[in-house]
């Protein structure tokens, strides 16, 4: 028989996660259950509540901007549950997550050829935000090996003898009440506001190469729950591009589900639909989507906006910056959350992390240059096809919101990525391509790459994405008075 989780643990490094959010508690369970001795610290002090009403309606989590903005889980996410923590799936699906197959509604031009062998590959099961952190919060709590500290803010890193020249070795982290918890590996999973780069700094570290820009994109959430019990089918794209504004529509756990319209920044005249009143006469006039209003509204209008999409890497010019420490999930590189690629992504990337730590932590520069280097290969190709698209969309819209005929797309990815949407919608097996890579199971490079693909996309790309119906540029304005 092999080693238990306790065997393997003894003599095995001692790791540090900083951030309690649904990425950084997947990192504590993987690499707990690989034999680590892990101690996850988190700034919010609440505990989790003990149900799920209880965390929608009562837990603070100030640490997380989105946390009553829409979610959904999507394939690429399940796929990591189902290999990982499959037992934190199961216990989703316990809380009232709610089980979806993303080719479950086929375009009406390849409905009649029905599903295939192969389309479980793109089940998933999703919940709200709470829900899904309550039910990780729970497992972490539960599993041995792993010390959940709420409450605890970190104030800086506490560094040793370096490694390298001009790059600080991380040895642990000081709270901001002096303790000093000391760790073989320091994680990084404290989301978009890590101030992890600028602690690298004051102990001597070069800056860290970073980008960040604003998404350009502004949000306005509504939840409803089922008068009647299940939640509504979808009549047209979860995700929906209908002139200079958006419609996502994302079904969720218990019955309730989440109605975002998505607007440009600048466009002023679109503020209005923090209105309820307003906010519904514009998703009751998209007739693929009204149907959507028939429940209970739980939320009002949600808004958010000032959105980032930020990128930071822990090398320069394929040397570490710092040693003893990894950044993961938005920590790492986030995006605007429309896609609903976010907790999507980052359980990859945690499930690519524990694969790197298994290849041992002992020799802290080959570590950093491997994690580096698995994170360029896997994950960077998706956070820059995301950007890509969000700049495409956002000038779409600009363009629409003035008059102007749609811009030309000049990135060639985004181009071959919008061609696959639109022969997606006149072919099954386009279709099923074009899902691989919304739902993060595959990036766009390796499905475009596959023999006979282009050739096909040349054949049946033609002309602009299918135009869905709903209110035109003037008679949005009408209807936000």
């Amino acid at each position: 028989m092999g080693a238990t989780p306790a065997e393997r643990r003894i003599g095995m490094p001692r790791i540090l996660v900083l951030g309690g959010g649904v990425c950084g508690l997947a990192a504590a369970l993987m690499l707990a259950r690989d034999g680590h001795e892990v101690t996850l610290l988190e700034r919010d002090p609440q505990p989790v509540p003990d149900s799920v009403d209880a965390a929608w309606e009562t837990w603070q989590r100030r640490g997380v901007a989105q946390f009553h903005q829409a979610h959904f889980l999507l394939a690429g996410a399940h796929r990591a549950l189902d290999a990982e923590l499959p037992d934190v799936r199961d216990a989703l699906a316990a809380a009232g997550g709610l089980r979806f197959n993303h080719v479950s509604n086929l375009p009406p031009a390849v409905a009649g050829h029905g599903s295939r062998p192969g389309d479980e590959r793109f089940n998933t099961i999703t919940a709200r935000r709470p829900t899904i952190e309550y039910v990780f919060g729970h497992a972490a709590a539960r599993e041995p090996g792993v010390d959940v500290r709420r409450g605890v803010a970190v104030a800086g890193v506490l560094t040793g003898t370096p490694v390298i020249p001009d790059a600080p070795h991380v040895i642990g982290v000081r709270t901001d009440t002096g303790e000093e918890l000391r760790a073989d590996l320091v994680v990084d999973a404290m989301g978009r506001r890590s101030r992890l780069a600028r602690w690298l700094v004051e102990a001597g570290a070069r800056p860290c190469p970073e980008e960040a820009e604003d998404s350009g994109f502004s949000y306005y959430t509504r939840f409803l729950r089922s008068r009647d019990g299940g939640v509504p089918k979808d009549r047209g794209p979860q995700l929906a591009a209908l002139g200079s504004f958006s419609i996502a529509t994302f079904p969720s756990d218990n019955d309730t589900w989440s109605v975002t319209l998505v607007t440009s920044s600048r466009d002023r005249s679109l503020t209005a639909v923090r209105d309820a009143d307003r906010w519904t006469a514009v998703v009751a006039a998209c007739p693929l989507y009204a149907h959507w209003l028939d429940g209970e509204s739980i939320t009002d209008v949600l808004a958010m906006g000032g959105i980032i999409d930020s990128y930071r890497r822990l090398s320069v010019d394929g040397s570490p910056v710092a040693t003893g420490v990894a950044s993961v999930a938005d920590a790492w590189a986030c995006t605007n959350p429309s896609l609903g690629r976010g907790i999507s992504l980052g359980l990859q990337h945690v499930q690519l992390l524990r694969d790197v730590v298994r290849s041992g932590i002992e020799s802290p520069v080959a570590f950093a240059k491997a994690w580096d280097a698995a994170t360029e290969e896997r994950l960077t190709p998706w956070y820059r096809a995301t950007v890509q698209l969000d700049r495409a969309r956002l000038a779409e819209m600009e363009a629409l919101r003035s008059g102007q005929p749609r811009p030309v797309i000049a990135d060639p990815a985004t181009a071959r990525f919008r061609a696959l949407a639109v022969a997606a919608m006149k072919d099954p097996d386009i279709f099923r391509c074009l899902v691989e890579i919304a739902t993060c199971l595959t990036p766009a490079e390796e499905v475009l790459a596959r023999p006979g693909l282009l050739d096909r996309l040349q054949d049946t790309a033609t002309g602009d994405p299918p135009s869905l119906p709903g209110p035109d540029r003037a008679q949005l304005l009408r209807l936000l008075g």
